[in-house]
């Protein structure tokens, strides 16, 4: 892996350096943006409840109303409500899906209006809850502004994207939670040293026990996201008995859907209590946070639901079965002992499933740890949150280096070409 970072040094690799450069002062940006408070707004409650998980991802500057509190969540949102419209409920939005690059950027587009009308909404909600005594001009000068903030992250995101390294949206997602990584240990320790509710001696040994679960969360995420299982391939216009004949292979992660399951699950689950919110009735505010609240008991077997609902969702949309065995069959390619079409279809389908099974159950484990931790030590909402933060950036950290180390070995195998000739 070092050997590989070596080579960005390279003079040849001069541009893959900007554009690392470049992902790095957007990043930058967003995290100033983030401690950047908006002035006439007031600061709300040290607990945000169900809003936690907005806090987190936008780097703690919901909490403070800064220019970027909304971060990019309210995209994610949008992304939700999209691909749900995609699964035959609007025709209009099935045949988007269904003409392939054309129709995606149209979706993308819409996905991208919405996620602004979601911001402002999300925007407004927040200024009525927290910004007790402010005037109606107030709070819509001050949902305008961070609404502005959301639209301008979503088109830092776009150029990250484009100019740079990694998916936009996810590196701003893990600017934030890495942002806000030290306010959740910090309350960590709080809790179980400098509270006084333990010893001092067995409030550090739970403190210990706290930073193992997050290095084993790492340790599994990791293993869940490279781990893969590889079908034959076989080729009509090939023989694999030829000496020196390369085995092909068609890989099958565990965990296809990445942790987007978990970033869904999260986001679904605060949705009641957001549109609950608005309507100011206290006693629905008190039922969401006592049973659909993931720190609950009944909130919790939702999250899990949840997690094993998207994991499936998002997989079989991303990887399609039909397609699969269409594009196989097309390139003269089949799976020994598989009849092509729809025995082909349905075997890869019948192993994306089973794959899919057991990498959401690691999901919902990763992901439960935390939350199951600060139940059981009474711990700030925040810090379970935090196992969500954990499971987002070690993802995405994982599919930026692979980026990374797949362009600096199609450079290197460029360059090679070029010297032999």
């Amino acid at each position: 892996m070092f050997r590989g970072f070596s080579q960005l040094f390279n003079k040849s690799n001069k541009d893959l350096r900007h554009r690392i450069y470049f992902t790095l002062f957007c990043l930058g940006i967003f995290c100033l943006g983030s401690a950047i408070t908006i002035p006439w707004a007031t600061r709300v409650y040290d607990s945000l409840g169900f809003l936690e998980i907005f806090n987190i991802m936008s780097g703690g500057g919901l909490r403070n109303f800064a220019i970027f509190g909304l971060g990019v969540s309210p995209y994610i949102t949008a992304s939700i409500i999209t691909q749900l419209l995609q699964m035959d409920i609007i025709p209009y939005f099935k045949d988007l899906k269904d003409q392939g690059y054309v129709g995606r950027q149209k979706i993308n587009k819409v996905t991208r209006y919405l996620g602004i009308i979601i911001g402002f909404f999300q925007a407004y909600v927040l200024c009525v809850f927290y910004m007790n005594g402010a005037g109606v001009y107030e709070m819509l000068k001050t949902s305008l502004v961070m609404t502005a903030g959301t639209a301008f992250c979503l088109w830092m995101g776009d150029q990250i994207t484009n100019k740079g390294i990694g998916n936009g949206q996810s590196m701003l997602i893990m600017a934030g939670i890495i942002f806000s990584m030290p306010r959740i240990f910090i309350g960590a320790y709080n809790g179980f040293i400098t509270a006084g509710t333990y010893g001092t001696a067995l409030g550090i040994l739970y403190f210990s026990l706290f930073i193992i679960s997050y290095l084993l969360i790492i340790v599994g995420i990791i293993w869940v996201q490279l781990a893969e299982r590889r079908i034959p391939i076989q080729h009509a216009n090939r023989s694999s008995s030829a000496y020196g004949a390369q085995q092909n292979f068609l890989p099958i992660k565990i965990n296809s859907a990445g942790v987007i399951p978990v970033i869904f699950a999260s986001i679904v689950t605060t949705i009641p209590a957001t549109i609950i919110s608005l309507m100011d009735n206290q006693k629905a505010l008190d039922f969401v946070n006592k049973y659909i609240n993931y720190n609950t008991p009944t909130g919790f077997i939702l999250y899990v639901i949840l997690i094993l609902f998207f994991g499936y969702f998002y997989t079989f949309m991303v990887m399609n079965p039909d397609e699969m065995s269409k594009n196989l069959n097309e390139r003269g390619g089949y799976i020994p002992g598989i009849r092509p079409g729809e025995d082909t279809s349905k075997y890869i389908g019948n192993s994306i499933g089973k794959l899919t099974f057991v990498g959401s159950i690691f999901l919902v484990i990763l992901a439960g740890i935390p939350i199951l931790f600060s139940a059981i030590f009474k711990l700030d909402s925040s810090v379970s949150i935090g196992g969500t933060g954990i499971l987002i950036v070690v993802g995405v950290a994982i599919e930026t280096y692979k980026q990374i180390e797949s362009s600096l070995v199609s450079r290197s195998y460029a360059n090679r070409r070029k010297r032999l000739r």
